[in-house]
């Protein structure tokens, strides 16, 4: 099946067989994605030792600094390509895609230039001490070297996913993981290079998608490909990218913000190794909203064209049906988190004082993971049909307007246990501010209305 048809299938097929089909490849790219982090979690935790897991987790701050700047041109564009489909505008989709391609290669190489020269005080400003930055240090050096074709890839990829090809995107991705996995253990024991081995597993995997994406996308035969004609940058296209792609950067930039806060309130309440068990936590708990998000993945396509074409019915039936996904998810989480966090701890350290730390931090992160899934989609449906404000505040509000002041207030009056439960707090209090944006949007919905 050609793209055009593939895409036309928006608009007509089932809902349920619709998002089965886009969120099953979506949701195995979210897992291959987090069994990086996770294989190379393991890795580190075992081969290199405690402190190693605790510089790797100093890095998190900087890593969501580049994943906003990829968020914001990857998910803009896709979302963008989407409606144009819907739209039947084929040279739309197009100029959206090189202007995608153009983008990714500016803020790549920016972000690589100025990681690079302000490493070392990048890191101590997130909370880095003298025992973790070496590690820190190390991973991201090799990390940033290829960030530009990690940009490019995740940017392509999503283009590739929300044009009609979920399964080859899904298979490219995998592709990355098992090249991953397996130059893990040979890099950093065989050739003796650390946490060094681990970032350069990664980005040798990531680059070699990036090859096979890059292909695609010139292949003739494609509706969606590239065009000499349409590379270069148009500012309404770019400014719709940026507008959409608000949302995802600022939900990336704010989770940059709040892991820096929360590993330097870890540093001064628990030392090192707390911030070794956020690491470790944020690992397993990322897991389970990689599959949220996969299911998020799937949708936008959906969402996109059918809002697009005004088929407002399917929009809606599309959304819940997400949400009941997601909340099988969290809740299985909170599951995994309240019933059995020391087994998955273990598989990354066994270390008795970290192993301690992380398996009482899950407990609290976890308690309002049932409810977590609704809050995902909401935000993300937002996204999906363009409406970038909206999903911009729900972003922010669990993220930044909620968790920040939770993190600055409640570790004074509960130490350690009180950067815990900030999250909790914040994900409830934010959950109750998506439900009533979405009663809103789903009236207008109902008098016909794109707004």
């Amino acid at each position: 099946m050609g793209q055009k048809d593939s895409a036309a299938l928006l608009g007509t097929e089932s809902i349920g067989r619709l998002l089965l089909k886009y969120s099953a490849p979506a949701i195995v790219g979210q897992i291959a994605a987090s069994l990086y982090n996770i294989v190379d979690s393991v890795f580190i935790g075992q081969g290199v030792g405690e402190m190693a897991i605790s510089g790797l987790a100093i890095t998190f701050p900087l890593m969501n600094m580049a994943v906003a700047f990829g968020a914001m041109v990857g998910v803009g564009g896709s979302t963008l390509i989407s409606i144009k489909m819907g739209q039947k505008d084929t040279n739309g989709a197009i100029k959206v895609l090189c202007n995608v391609t153009i983008l990714n290669l500016i803020l790549g190489s920016l972000l690589t230039l100025l990681g690079l020269y302000f490493l070392d005080e990048i890191l101590y400003f997130f909370g880095a001490s003298e025992n973790t930055i070496p590690y820190a240090r190390d991973y991201m050096q090799i990390i940033l070297a290829g960030n530009v074709f990690t940009h490019l890839y995740f940017g392509l990829n999503s283009a590739m996913r929300s044009s009609g090809h979920p399964n080859k995107a899904m298979c490219i991705t995998l592709m990355t993981v098992v090249i991953n996995a397996v130059l893990d253990p040979i890099f950093i024991f065989s050739f003796g290079w650390g946490i060094k081995g681990a970032a350069a597993a990664t980005v040798l995997a990531q680059f070699l998608a990036f090859l096979v994406v890059l292909f695609h996308f010139f292949d003739k035969s494609g509706v969606l490909r590239y065009r000499r004609a349409f590379m270069r940058l148009e500012r309404n296209i770019v400014t719709g990218i940026f507008s959409i792609g608000v949302a995802p950067f600022v939900m990336n930039f704010c989770a940059c913000f709040t892991t820096m806060l929360i590993n330097n309130t870890l540093e001064s309440h628990g030392g090192d190794l707390a911030i070794g068990a956020y690491g470790i936590n944020n690992r397993i708990v990322m897991f389970f909203v990689m599959l949220v998000l996969g299911f998020n993945q799937g949708m936008q396509p959906i969402a996109g064209f059918n809002y697009g074409a005004k088929q407002f019915d399917r929009v809606i039936k599309v959304m819940k049906l997400t949400v009941v996904c997601a909340t099988a998810v969290t809740t299985t989480a909170f599951l995994v988190g309240e019933f059995a966090p020391e087994l998955i701890v273990r598989c990354f350290t066994d270390n008795a004082e970290l192993t301690a730390l992380s398996v009482n931090g899950m407990r609290i992160m976890v308690l309002a993971f049932p409810i977590v899934g609704f809050q995902m989609v909401v935000a993300n449906f937002f996204q999906s049909i363009g409406q970038a404000q909206k999903s911009v505040l729900l972003s922010s509000m669990r993220q930044l307007l909620m968790l920040i002041p939770l993190l600055l207030i409640l570790p004074d009056y509960f130490g350690l246990d009180g950067v815990w439960w900030s999250m909790p707090v914040s994900d409830f209090l934010s959950t109750v501010v998506a439900a009533v944006l979405l009663a809103y949007q789903f009236k207008s919905f109902k008098k016909g209305e794109m707004k």
